[in-house]
């Protein structure tokens, strides 16, 4: 029995160490797979099922100085440069920073929507407020790779106090 809890040990121990190694590329990399992949979506039109909804959220945004079919195209250009950056790993500072500000537009349509975004304000949202919403696990992942662009990184090892 001892020796099958030291073989597991080992187990986990090596497990750790290959998601402490390669967590953060994989995490970047599939983050910007989504990015790139709702951002090219958005230079076809009535591809994207967010296209309505972003485009009159950037229209009230600038005060009707972006119509929707000026915005759409820079939206699907916006998203698809932060998607390219992510994968690539290139210019990460300015793709989180390019990244946070598309996510802070994308929360606004819960407060100046809200009757689209929830079927009961707060509590139930719509399929279009649970697609904003979820949009806090990007913003997350965002920030996690954001903590290792000065050279940070996980370990597997305990800390020690």
């Amino acid at each position: 029995m001892i020796d099958l809890r030291r073989r597991f040990d080992q187990l986990d121990a090596r497990l750790c160490a290959w998601m402490a190694r390669y967590a953060i590329r994989l995490l970047r990399i599939s983050l910007g797979i989504v990015f790139l992949w709702f951002g090219f979506l958005k230079f076809f039109p009535n591809l994207s099922p967010a296209q309505e909804l972003a485009t009159r959220t950037i229209e009230v945004l600038s005060f009707g100085l972006a119509p929707p079919e000026v915005s759409r195209p820079l939206l699907a250009a916006w998203e698809s440069a932060i998607g390219v950056g992510l994968i690539l790993g290139i210019y990460l500072r300015a793709t989180l920073l390019l990244l946070w500000l598309q996510m802070l537009g994308t929360l606004t349509p819960l407060f100046l929507f809200p009757g689209e975004a929830f079927i009961h304000i707060p509590s139930v949202p719509s399929m279009e407020g649970q697609y904003i919403i979820k949009n806090l696990v990007l913003i997350s992942a965002g920030i996690v790779i954001g903590s290792t662009v000065r050279g940070g990184e996980l370990t597997n090892e305990p800390r020690r106090t």
